[in-house]
């Protein structure tokens, strides 16, 4: 009996959907105008549709990269910490606030 898989966590990057989106399209372009011969199309048909594929690849890969780097730059906004006022962030950003004489050390 095999012993139970633990979910570790690894250090491999997330699987890139958009390359495969992309790759598989661009296989596509060369599968569907080989079929289409294959099965009697005219060639200027092919050629049409291969040509129409590719563009069509094309524009959803620039909008998968775009939106892409929109993710990324929104991940990395929310991210960042908060920026106080004069670009303090953290403990201590409030500096200069007025103490009351209740709060002042005894000697």
């Amino acid at each position: 009996m095999p012993a139970p898989r633990t979910h570790e966590p690894t250090d491999a990057p997330p699987p890139d959907s958009a390359s495969d989106v992309v790759r598989w399209a661009a296989f596509s372009c060369v599968l569907v105008p080989v079929v289409l011969v294959g099965y009697g199309g005219s060639l200027a048909g092919a050629t049409g549709a291969a040509l129409g594929l590719v563009a069509v690849t094309g524009v959803c890969r620039l909008l998968l990269r775009q939106s892409e780097r929109g993710a990324a730059r929104l991940l990395a906004e929310q991210n960042k910490g908060h920026r106080g006022r004069h670009g303090r962030t953290g403990v201590g950003a409030h500096r200069g606030t007025r103490q009351s004489a209740d709060s002042a050390p005894l000697d």
